[in-house]
């Protein structure tokens, strides 16, 4: 171990390289880090040199090796910590790297990186002892150090001032994002922090507790100390021993987590999480702290009388059963030890969710268990506010050039909303892929999947003479290749022809919006008695604009070009689907609405015969039901639900393009969709052109 003491490790002074930096989580970590502390001076990566990451304090430079960035980077500026990002299978040489050409110039390298193998970080330990650096890692999440307001790593995450006031308590962690988290309890407990550090918890921890806890021990700012600990390894055991033999003058509090998960089978997700021999378990763990710190864990509630017994227990510490336990257990010691608070006033812990929705399930726990909303502190009550002001309209904006909510694929497995595309191959249907990918959730039943695949395939035609079906057949006719007659069927689909289906939902979201509907297949509504009344407003605003000389808004998806002309018309497609609902037992309530306001317009004499539902309300209405529960919810933005009809016939149209080019493709002549000349009708008369004046 080289460092001396903590800020050996982590201070205002250091210069800071990373590697890999051009990839998506280090560069995002080095502009937040830049901006706290701006304490990276470069960083590199394999094939990127030149490139430059862009943060709020200035650009910085990647080279294409640490080598290339060493000899290229002024001596004062030369880093002499290292923040290492790269895959698994490359640390070695990265590191092997650093060592051959930093020594004497870097003095402590933390590794990122998880799932490093056993062997790998054995090498690793190896060669950095015999260039005397310093390792913490693997899987470090990085470090803190408050009073100077430097880190290295994503440890406070994207505001960490936010989390980590300076104070007088030292974290160390085997978790990374806990650290963040006890750092923010300890607040409620006026105490603020000295350092926060993630060991890590791959299979072998290069910087152990006890080293940590040596350098903790020497330093000033440092009263008190946290320890997070997971199943898996010794090191804890190591620890205690090194504290009985050497003596140790400063109290811990621990939490040692995996009981209860290690009684279930269930792993903690870190790779050293893994109980290997009795005294790795947690059980084993805890027990060994009780054991140095000669009292029983920390009791909520219990009046602890200030004894020589007790300080002399507390002066060693004392365990946690439970996380959020920790701010009162630190109260404990720094009463019963005379600690000096670091923050004057402290708000105490509790549970404050901002949002609540348990359902029937509130009615069934224990009052305290089934807490109402709580208030949102700030900035987050703003942020809340302006989300859920634009939350109808569009989501809150950010960078989604490298992101997607919808799609992932981590090298192996490609997913849909988290879903694999392999599994949904396996036992799913084409259509139910495309529900989970417009809406983000699979369909919920049979019929919802069977009803969607309906629109489709009735959306694939209404035969040759269609506008997108010509503009197919004219690219096939003028020579083109498959993929731009596709393009040519899509570009003449628009607001007329297709984009109907997405002002119906409009038009009835406008209709039912006072109405609290949760299910559109079980609610009792009289849809009859609405639709009459908005037929009886539709007649009114006609009567208004004809009055007027003007246009008059007219109902979306009722009439048809074709089926138009009998005393009640039905567009035969839309019927397959009314009566496939029908003779499932169920009604939905916007075909029915639908149904009944062609009638009421008749009746009212707003129309001279009854209009038929058309193809495009029919879509409407299937698709605005599939999205009803989320969109009821506010999990899903209006903007959407209205988009998804005009994608779903423009989806299903655009199949039906490619067959009527696949068809005039083999059978049709070339040019022959355009108009001969004498069916052209000149519409301006011939004229002479003149010359320009001299």
């Amino acid at each position: 171990m080289k460092a001396a003491s903590l800020s050996d490790l982590l201070k205002k002074s250091d210069r800071i390289a990373v590697s890999n930096i051009t990839g998506r989580e280090a560069s995002k970590v080095s502009a937040i880090s830049q901006k706290y502390c701006a304490n990276i001076s470069a960083g590199w990566a394999l094939g990127k040199g030149g490139q430059k990451i862009e943060t709020p304090r200035g650009i910085i430079s990647a080279f294409a090796t640490f080598e290339e960035m060493l000899r290229m980077t002024p001596a004062e500026r030369k880093p002499n910590k290292i923040l290492v990002y790269s895959p698994p299978d490359a640390v070695y040489g990265e590191v092997k790297e650093i060592v051959k050409y930093g020594e004497k110039i870097v003095e402590t390298i933390f590794i990122v990186t998880e799932h490093v193998s056993v062997e790998v970080t054995a090498k690793i330990s190896q060669i950095c002892r015999q260039a005397n650096i310093d390792v913490i890692g693997c899987n470090t999440l990085g470090m803190i150090n408050t009073h100077d307001r430097v880190r290295i790593g994503a440890v406070g995450g994207e505001s960490p001032e936010e989390t980590f006031t300076p104070g007088s308590v030292t974290v160390i962690s085997n978790s990374g994002n806990m650290v963040n988290t006890i750092a923010s309890y300890l607040i409620s407990a006026g105490m603020g922090t000295s350092f926060g550090i993630s060991t890590g918890k791959d299979r072998l921890i290069l910087f152990p507790l006890k080293d940590f806890l040596t350098l903790a021990e020497k330093d000033e700012n440092t009263h008190l100390i946290v320890i997070y600990a997971e199943p898996g390894g010794t090191y804890e055991h190591d620890a205690i021993e090194m504290m009985k033999k050497n003596g140790f003058s400063k109290p811990l509090v621990v939490y040692v987590a995996g009981e209860i998960a290690e009684k279930h089978g269930i792993s903690l997700g870190h790779a050293g999480a893994v109980v290997e021999g009795r005294k790795s378990s947690a059980k084993a763990k805890e027990e060994a702290f009780d054991e140095y710190f000669s009292i029983e864990a920390y009791k909520p509630g219990k009046h602890y009388r200030k004894t020589e017994q007790l300080t002399k227990a507390l002066s060693r510490g004392i365990r946690v059963q439970v996380l959020h336990h920790i701010p009162e257990a630190v109260t404990l010691i720094v009463n019963t030890l005379g600690v000096k608070k670091d923050i004057g006033r402290t708000k105490s812990l509790h549970l404050n969710p901002w949002f609540s929705n348990l359902g029937d399930l509130g009615r069934h726990i224990p009052a305290e268990l089934s807490l109402a909303p709580g208030t949102i502190p700030a900035p987050y009550s703003g942020q809340f506010k302006e989300q859920m002001r634009t939350f109808l309209h569009g989501m809150v904006r950010q960078p989604m050039k490298n992101a997607s909510h919808s799609s992932s694929n981590d090298g192996v497995t490609p997913r849909i909303y988290g879903y694999s595309l392999m599994d949904i191959m396996k036992t799913r249907s084409f259509t139910a892929a495309l529900i989970l990918y417009w809406t983000g959730e699979l369909p919920r039943d049979q019929f919802e999947e069977r009803l969607a695949e309906m629109t489709l395939i009735a959306s694939l035609t209404n035969g040759p003479g269609t506008i997108s079906a010509q503009g197919a057949k004219l690219s096939a006719s003028a020579g083109n290749n498959p993929n731009t007659a596709m393009i040519a069927n899509l570009a003449s689909i628009g607001i007329v022809h297709g984009g109907n289906g997405s002002k119906a939902v409009e038009f009835l979201i406008n209709c039912f919006e006072k109405l609290d509907i949760k299910d559109i297949y079980e609610e009792s509504i009289d849809v009859k008695e609405l639709a009459s009344r908005i037929a009886d407003d539709f007649k009114k605003k006609k009567q208004a604009a004809k009055e007027a000389g003007l246009e008059y808004a007219r109902i979306p998806c009722l009439g048809h070009p074709v089926f138009r002309d009998d005393p009640v018309n039905y567009d035969p497609r839309e019927q397959v689907i009314y009566e496939f609902i029908k003779k499932s037992g169920k009604v939905n309530i916007f075909f029915e609405f639908y149904h009944h306001l062609a009638q009421a317009l008749k009746d009212n004499g707003s129309t001279r015969n009854v209009l038929a539902v058309n193809l495009d309300a029919a879509i409407a209405c299937v698709w605005i039901g599939i999205c009803w529960s989320r969109l009821h919810d506010k999990q899903m933005t209006l903007k959407r639900a209205i988009d998804i009809p005009f994608i779903a016939f423009a989806l299903g149209r655009v199949g039906g393009g490619a067959g009527e080019f696949l068809d005039h493709h083999d059978f049709g002549t070339e040019m022959d969709m355009r108009i001969p000349v004498k069916e052209c009708r000149a519409l301006t008369r011939p004229r002479k052109l003149k010359s320009y004046k001299a």
